[in-house]
C-alpha cells in the first residue's frame, strides 16, 4: 500500500495533551501507563479521524498491547470504523488501510444517500474481510457502538421531509439538548459478553447487543449522516425502525467519564469535546469539566495542523471543494504526516515528562 511522503513538518510541538483533575493527579503521582487505561472513546468526524491515524497507530498498535487487559471502546460514526480496525490482528497495518481505503473513496456527483450507503458497507466489507466473530470475540477489546433510532419525519428517506426534520430538531438543540433529543431514540450496539458501561444516563438509551449478524448494520448506522448516508433500517437484535449517525447525539461523546472506574485515554482531532452534531456552530455548547475528571486528551497540535496543507485537517467539504486526484493527494500527504504524531506519543508516554505537558480541560 503506497504512502505519500511526509512534509516534514519541524516547527512547533506536535501535539497537544488536556487531562481532567483526577487523571492529571493520577498522571503527576504514577505517569500514564497502558495498564492505567480503562476505556478509549472514539468521536464522529468522518475525514478528521485521519488526522489521527499515527497516534492509533501508536496506541493500538504498540501501547496498549504492552499490558493486556479488558478495555472498553465507545465510538461514534468514524470512531467505530477505527475501533473495528483496531481490535484486528495487526491493528497499524488495518488502520493504514482504513486511511487509505476512505481515502480512495470516490462519490459521482449525482449519487444519492443510497449510493452512499451502498458504498460505505462496501468499504466496511473490505474492512473487516473474514474477521467479524474474530473482532467480537477478542480477549481485551469490547466494542461498542453508538447510533440513533429516529422518529417522525427524521425516519423518512424522502429528501424534503428528513431536511423538514432536520430543521426542526436543529433549532430545538438551540434552546435546549434534551429537547433536541427528543427527535431521536439512542440505541447502543455493545458487546454483551459485558455488563453495560455506566456512561448513558443522560439520554434514555437501549443497549442492543452486537454481533456477527448485525455488525456491518451497526457500523452503517453509526456513520448514516442524515440527507448524505441512507440510515439502517430494521437492524437485527434492536427495536424496528430507521438507524442513523450516532454522532447526532454523541458527536465526541460528552460522557460522564467519572462513573467509570478507571482512566479514560482520548486520542481526538481536537482538544476540546462537543456534545451533539448541531453543537458545532454553539460555542457555548462545549462539556463540562468535571465530566471529564479521569479524561486523559491528546489531540494534533494547532502548530502542526496550521503547517498541513491547506493548514486544516481533512473534512468532509472536502469532498465538494476539490477534485478526487486533489483530495487524495492531500488526504494522503495529512495521513504520512501523521507518522510524527506516532513518535510524539509514544516519546511522551515513554519520556517520563508527560505531566509537564499536560494541561487541564
Amino acid at each position: 500500500m503506497s504512502q505519500s511522503p511526509a512534509i516534514h513538518i519541524s516547527r512547533g510541538a506536535p501535539l497537544v495533551w488536556r487531562a481532567g483533575r483526577d487523571a492529571l493527579d493520577h498522571v503527576c503521582k504514577d505517569g500514564l501507563l497502558p495498564g492505567h487505561v480503562g476505556l478509549i472513546p472514539g468521536a464522529a468526524g468522518g475525514p478528521k479521524a485521519l488526522s489521527l491515524t499515527g497516534i492509533d497507530q501508536a496506541v493500538f498498535g504498540d501501547w496498549l498491547p504492552r499490558a493486556p487487559r479488558l478495555r472498553h471502546l465507545v465510538g461514534s460514526s468514524i470512531g467505530g470504523w477505527r475501533f473495528a480496525c483496531a481490535m484486528q490482528a495487526d491493528p497499524a497495518r488495518a488502520l493504514l488501510a482504513l486511511a487509505e481505503r476512505y481515502t480512495a473513496e470516490t462519490y459521482a456527483k449525482n449519487a444519492s444517500p443510497a449510493d452512499v450507503a451502498e458504498g460505505c458497507r462496501k468499504m466496511v466489507r473490505d474492512l473487516l474481510g473474514d474477521t467479524p466473530e474474530a473482532l467480537l470475540s477478542h480477549p481485551h477489546y469490547a466494542l461498542t457502538l453508538t447510533t440513533v433510532r429516529a422518529r417522525g419525519l427524521l425516519a423518512s428517506e424522502g429528501r424534503m421531509r428528513q431536511l423538514a426534520g432536520v430543521v426542526a430538531v436543529a433549532s430545538a438543540n438551540i434552546v435546549s439538548r434534551r429537547l433536541y433529543a427528543k427527535g431521536w431514540r439512542r440505541v447502543w450496539f455493545a458487546d454483551p459478553r459485558h455488563a453495560p458501561l455506566p456512561l448513558s444516563g443522560d439520554f434514555p438509551t437501549h443497549i442492543a447487543p452486537l454481533r456477527a449478524d448485525n455488525l456491518v448494520d451497526a457500523l452503517h448506522a453509526t456513520a448514516a449522516i442524515p440527507l448524505v448516508v441512507a440510515g439502517v433500517s430494521d437492524p437485527r437484535h434492536a427495536p424496528p425502525g430507521r438507524y442513523r449517525d450516532g454522532g447526532l447525539v454523541d458527536y465526541h461523546l460528552d460522557l460522564p467519564y467519572p462513573k467509570f472506574d478507571g482512566l479514560v485515554l482520548y486520542p481526538h482531532f481536537y482538544p476540546h469535546v462537543v456534545p451533539g452534531w448541531f453543537d458545532k456552530a454553539l460555542p457555548w455548547r462545549r462539556a463540562k469539566p468535571a465530566r471529564l475528571a479521569n479524561v486523559v486528551l491528546v489531540a494534533p497540535s494547532p502548530d502542526w495542523v496550521a503547517q498541513l496543507p491547506y493548514g486544516k485537517i481533512p473534512d468532509r467539504g472536502d469532498f465538494t471543494r476539490m477534485d478526487d486526484n486533489t483530495r487524495q493527494r492531500y488526504w494522503r500527504q495529512v495521513t504520512a504526516e501523521t507518522a510524527r504524531l506516532r513518535d510524539a506519543f509514544l516519546q511522551a508516554v515513554d519520556g517520563g515528562n508527560l505531566a509537564a505537558q499536560l494541561r487541564p480541560f
